[in-house]
């Protein structure tokens, strides 16, 4: 049986902290992950996972395993790619995840020209809202919108979205134009958090360096980009959000920018991977075209 493919196996256990997690991103049955572990931990003479009905867990020689495994095996595939001239050779699998605004309106749209030139590369596409968990659900980059407070991983800063505060006409026409901070005591915000339950900023711009908030009132509260702009759309309150995203609506006249002297702090856009000495040449390749991409687009 092949030694790295047991390593490799090793690893995304150790990461997801699951058989059935591990198997899905390798492709293979559940089944076939235990019996690649156990084959690893008979031909070293050791355990190196504890399992139990809630979750795998590294013992001590797993956890010295594992760290000297992600070396060896992102070594390996800088070997394997090392005289391959030809981009169109670059193989394996790149899993990535990107806020779904991005996905849809940016990056899917032209994923075609980057496969075409690299037709052996198999993606996994995560497009959510939620934050992910890079390390632990096996992501090899993550295209991330907002501050970084994760000192665990590299961000690679791409570009900054410029704010604006924004309505619909029909929003506007019941409930008037907002002209200072005081008029939003008599206006509604659609509410944005990233878990529903938990509570919202409320009204947030930039004074002086400074940041400020302004609470305010709202029916809505989302927890998804699509949703939120399909909130304003249809009138139900103030939303403040990346230009970019809103420049065709604001062209049209189907949104109208509002309190144009209290926009939210720009927002950076960043790559990130994990913190580890290289990273596998396809992920570089991948990482280098949607990091170009993201600049020459927004």
């Amino acid at each position: 049986m092949n030694k790295l493919e047991l390593l490799r196996t090793f690893v995304r256990v150790s990461e997801l902290s699951s058989f059935t997690l591990a198997g899905q991103s390798l492709g293979l049955p559940r089944s076939t992950v235990s019996e690649q572990v156990q084959a690893l931990e008979s031909l070293l003479g050791t355990r190196l996972l504890q399992r139990t009905t809630r979750k795998v867990q590294a013992t001590q020689d797993g956890l010295a395993l594992y760290e000297r495994s992600k070396d060896l095996l992102s070594h390996m595939d800088e070997i394997e790619n090392l005289f391959r001239q030809d981009a169109a050779s670059l193989t394996g699998r790149i899993r990535f995840d990107m806020p779904n605004i991005l996905a849809r309106r940016v990056v899917m749209p032209r994923l075609p020209q980057f496969m075409a030139q690299h037709p052996q590369l198999e993606l996994e596409i995560s497009s959510t809202d939620r934050r992910v968990d890079l390390l632990s659900e096996g992501f090899d980059c993550v295209l991330r919108v907002g501050a970084q407070p994760d000192q665990s991983v590299v961000a690679r800063h791409l570009c900054d979205f410029s704010m604006v505060n924004c309505a619909s006409p029909a929003y506007l026409q019941r409930y008037g134009v907002p002209q200072t901070l005081e008029d939003l005591a008599q206006h509604r915000l659609v509410h944005y958090v990233g878990v529903l339950g938990s509570r919202s900023e409320g009204f947030i711009y930039e004074q002086q360096g400074q940041l400020r908030r302004v609470p305010m009132a709202g029916s809505i509260t989302v927890n998804s980009t699509d949703a939120y702009e399909s909130a304003c759309l249809g009138g139900f309150g103030l939303v403040q959000v990346p230009r970019t995203g809103m420049h065709t609506y604001l062209a049209s006249g189907e949104l109208i920018e509002v309190l144009p002297q209290f926009t939210a702090p720009a927002m950076g856009v960043s790559l990130l991977y994990a913190r580890q000495r290289h990273l596998p040449l396809r992920v570089r390749v991948f990482m280098d075209w949607l990091g170009d991409l993201i600049r020459s687009t927004l």
